[in-house]
């Protein structure tokens, strides 16, 4: 079975820092290209970023990019992601999901991020 448990999340002021982490099992970790989604109050899934199984290829959205940074430790099936300069606009509910582009319904519980003075 499928499992990812994201945590990390908080609340910061703004151009803060946070660094999110997922822990996965019950696949092939280093196999799998992941990405983070968010969830903004009120509006839809947002791709946040993709990272490819070996972590050598990664990608961001316009959005995040120069903020945002993807990561992962296979040895220890775990993704990061390493947020700088933290924007009200980040407020949102971020998750982990297997892919590495696009947006599609977490199976997680995800955590909260809340950028706010």
């Amino acid at each position: 079975e499928v499992q990812l448990v994201e945590s990390g999340g908080g609340l910061v002021q703004p151009g803060g820092s946070l660094r999110l982490s997922c822990a996965a099992s019950g696949f092939t970790f280093s196999s799998a290209a992941m990405m983070w989604v968010r969830q903004a109050p009120g509006k839809g899934l947002e791709w946040v970023s993709g990272i490819n199984g070996g972590g050598g290829i990664t990608r961001a959205a316009d959005s995040v990019k120069g903020r945002f940074t993807i990561s992962r430790d296979n040895a220890k099936n775990t993704l990061y992601l390493q947020m700088n300069s933290l924007k009200p606009e980040d407020t949102a509910v971020y998750y982990c999901t297997i892919g590495f582009r696009g947006v599609t319904t977490p199976a997680s519980q995800g955590t909260q991020v809340t950028v706010s003075s």
